[in-house]
């Protein structure tokens, strides 16, 4: 490209061209040419400038203006010598995410109007360069690295509009200069550590339409002269510490939209003052310590309402007088009342006819809900779990995709579902004392994507035709009286991801069909009658995460030659208490790359198995619904069965315990170095414990009880920072207690508590021999 003929250009606008293509020397003889032109704007937005570095930018001419490279992929240090241009009014680096620098300390030009370095690489401690840049208008530092207090020279900006600090690494107080820009307008602040409360000066901005300050540590009350500023439309303090009540508003702002307050300490009561606000659309007053009775015509003043949370407050109730009233509520989409203090189905919401979202779960709703008490809702998404209600009548509402009726006491048969619930996506029903079997009409949900029918009283064969539901993800059966054997229909292309049968008299052999599940990632069939050898051939599934036999009548060897590339992403196996036999699988074990191998910033990820289902975002109305998903199974843990109601991916564990393997424990076990625990107990094991156990340094529970294990207890297991629970009894040890942090006297005192020696009698490191050794250090 060449651009240095053009000496009378003024405006050079390349924006979203896929420079990319270009060859580096043409970037450069492009950046090298721009002191030759007399440019006033130069925009380059979403021109891939990754190749360009950002030093040759000191070529831009004097008579510059207006300089736009929003999201270019710039790498690397911006010079500060591009802020002492001095005609220069706008700078916009927003969105170059690898683009580091820091703002000058001071600045000879004074005609900056537009600075914006939002989602920048940006850092350093907010300099006083703000005080001499009286004409600015706009500055934005969203999701930068910036560090220390606002300076006080803030209140020099007296034509600032739009101010944006928010998602830095600020703290401090707010400083109390807004009196002097009152021409702001937009002002976020949210997500970094400011204390204090909230200042008094902010009242003086007329102007104002939208205030974020939320994720801080804000301290005091909510201002009641917030909800009087009269063009303020959007208010946001949630994710903070305010803990004062909410003062009576004296002149209700008539423009006020969208109040967030969700997840401090608010206590007291809702003033009714506060409902004055007629033309709220989203109210979230969830997660306080809100008290007193919302009745329904303090509700229906909110005529504009769209969305209302008042989840998490434990004492706020909701009043169900005035039912023969016809209160209407137009524009009401979505509501939540979960955990609060509602006794009674607040049927005066029947006439919502546009609500879509209703979540009254955790409640002490008794009884049964009657068809003409919901039947004017266009209901999509139901949430009345985890209250004692015995029935709910739903039939008629055939655009509802989610129904969550988990832990009730509903009793009988599982309804009968009619051809009208054929948009039904997800399905809860576990926790009650449903009897009989699974109706076949189950099966016209064709779009179903989660069933969770575990816990209940349910009985007969699992109909084959769930297997041919291709949209199904999760089939949760758990708990249950089915019996015969697992269908063998699982279609090709099945998104399963988790099929939990735990805890039921199924038996004979698992279903090959499972191979055609290409994304499961949870299989729990343990607590059953199933007869088969290890299923080896599920190792071809690349996410497959757990994997749980326990307590059935598998058999045989398992095969110690597996190709490498068998069971990827495994981190549970469970095959304890079944009839497996021979040597301990070396080779199996070197294969699990899911317990070894992990980078240091995948491991600091605490993730859940499945959370990359993807969220329905209501972007507009800045709400997310996020689909429900459960992975519950039980594990035995340092000796206790535990219900893991979701699975962190980093948890790894490893269980072939109560079985009839027998030789040496394989060394190979020790490169699983993130494997947390460890069974092997209760096998026909000899020789010695490896001292390759060592390695295991995440390792918390060792097992090895019950074997006829040999010789000492290897130097290398003191090293194993760790472990709480270490049991070796029944086996055949001899020797000294090695000698380390988690071994020394502390740890004697326990084994010799195992020995049953007095604790005034007993030995600082006593000795080991053929009759029992354990401890269960719970640190």
């Amino acid at each position: 490209m060449l651009v240095h003929n053009l000496t009378e250009l003024r405006f050079l606008i390349l924006d979203s061209v896929n420079m990319s293509l270009v060859v580096p020397s043409s970037l450069l003889n492009l950046t090298s040419s721009l002191e030759h032109l007399s440019l006033r704007f130069l925009i380059l937005d979403f021109v891939n400038m990754s190749l360009v570095v950002p030093s040759s930018l000191l070529n831009l001419t004097s008579s510059l203006e207006h300089l736009s490279l929003e999201g270019c992929s710039l790498q690397g240090n911006f010079p500060n010598q591009v802020f002492q241009l001095p005609s220069l009014q706008l700078l916009d680096l927003s969105y170059n995410f690898d683009l580091g620098g820091n703002l000058p300390e001071s600045n000879q030009s004074s005609t900056f109007e537009y600075l914006y370095l939002a989602d920048t690489n940006f850092s350093g401690e907010l300099p006083h360069l703000i005080r001499n840049l009286k004409l600015l208008k706009e500055l934005d530092l969203d999701s930068c690295q910036f560090y220390g207090s606002i300076p006080g020279s803030l209140a020099n900006l007296t034509e600032i509009t739009h101010l944006d600090f928010s998602s830095n690494h600020l703290w401090g107080q707010i400083p109390d200069v807004f009196g002097k820009i009152h021409k702001l307008t937009d002002l976020s602040l949210d997500a970094n550590n400011f204390g204090g409360e909230i200042p008094a000066s902010i009242f003086n901005l007329t102007r104002l339409t939208f205030l974020s300050l939320s994720s801080n540590k804000l301290l005091g009350r909510v201002p009641p002269w917030l909800f009087s500023l009269p063009s303020l439309y959007h208010l946001d303090l949630s994710n903070n510490c305010l803990t004062r009540p909410i003062d009576h508003v004296e002149m209700p702002n008539l423009i006020l939209q969208e109040v967030y307050l969700s997840n401090n300490e608010i206590s007291g009561s809702i003033p009714s003052s506060f409902f004055d606000l007629v033309h709220l659309t989203i109210v979230d007053l969830s997660s306080n310590n809100l008290t007193g009775t919302i009745t329904p015509d303090m509700l229906s003043k909110l005529v504009d309402l769209e969305y209302l949370d008042l989840s998490n407050n434990s004492l706020l109730s909701l009043s169900n007088n005035g039912t023969a009233v016809n209160y209407s509520f137009p524009n009401l989409l979505s509501l939540k009342f979960s955990s609060c203090n509602i006794h009674k189905f607040p049927s005066f919401l029947r006439k919502a006819e546009s609500l879509t979202i209703f979540d009254i779960s955790k409640n002490n709703i008794f009884g049964q809900i009657h068809k003409w008490e919901i039947e004017g809702m266009s209901l999509d998404t139901l949430d009345l779990s985890y209250n004692f209600l015995t029935g709910i009548d739903l039939f008629g509402f055939g655009n509802l995709k989610s129904v969550d009726l988990r832990s009730n006491i509903l009793q009988g048969s599982l309804p009968i579902l009619s051809t009208t619930w054929d948009s039904m996506q997800k399905l809860f029903m576990s926790g009650n004392n449903l009897t009989s079997v699974i109706p076949s009409s189950y099966c016209n949900l064709s779009s179903l994507e989660v069933l969770d029918l575990a816990n209940n009283c349910l009985g007969g064969k699992i109909p084959e035709c769930l297997g041919k539901l291709s949209d199904l993800s999760i089939l949760d059966l758990r708990m249950n009286k089915f019996h015969g054997i697992i269908p063998n229909s699982f279609v090709n292309g099945s998104r399963l991801r988790t099929l939990n049968l735990n805890g039921n008299q199924l038996e004979r052999r698992l279903p090959s069909s499972l191979g055609n599940c290409s994304e499961l990632e949870v299989l729990d069939v343990g607590y059953n009658s199933l007869n088969d050898t290890f299923p080896y051939w599920l190792g071809v599934l690349p996410w497959l995460k757990v994997l749980i036999l326990r307590s059935n009548r598998f058999h045989g060897a398992i095969s110690n030659s597996m190709p490498a590339f068998y069971f990827p992403q495994l981190r549970i196996i469970d095959v304890a208490h079944n009839d497996f036999m021979g040597l301990l699988p070396s080779n199996y074990f070197k294969i699990l790359k899911g317990m070894r191998d992990v980078a240091p910033a995948d491991k600091a990820k605490l993730e859940y198995i499945g959370d990359n289902m993807p969220a329905v975002e209501l972007k507009a109305k800045h709400i997310s619904y996020w689909p429900l998903r459960r992975d519950t199974s039980h594990l035995i843990m340092k000796g206790l069965e535990v219900e893991l109601e979701r699975i962190l991916t980093i948890f790894t564990t490893i269980d072939f315990s109560s079985n009839r393997f027998h030789g040496e424990i394989p060394k190979e076990l020790g490169e699983l170095n993130l494997l947390l625990l460890l069974n092997l107990s209760h096998n026909s094991l000899s020789g010695q414990i490896p001292s390759s156990l060592g390695k295991l340094a995440e390792l918390e529970s060792l097992d090895l009880s019950s074997n006829k294990l040999e010789g000492r207890i290897p130097e290398q297991l003191t090293k194993l920072t760790f472990l709480s629970v270490l049991n070796l009894s029944h086996n055949e040890l001899v020797g000294h207690i090695p000698e380390g942090k988690h071994l020394e006297a502390d740890a004697a005192e326990r084994f010799g508590r195992g020995l049953g020696v007095p604790a005034d009698r007993r030995p600082r490191r006593p000795l080991l021999s053929g009759g029992p050794f354990s401890s269960h250090r719970q640190l």
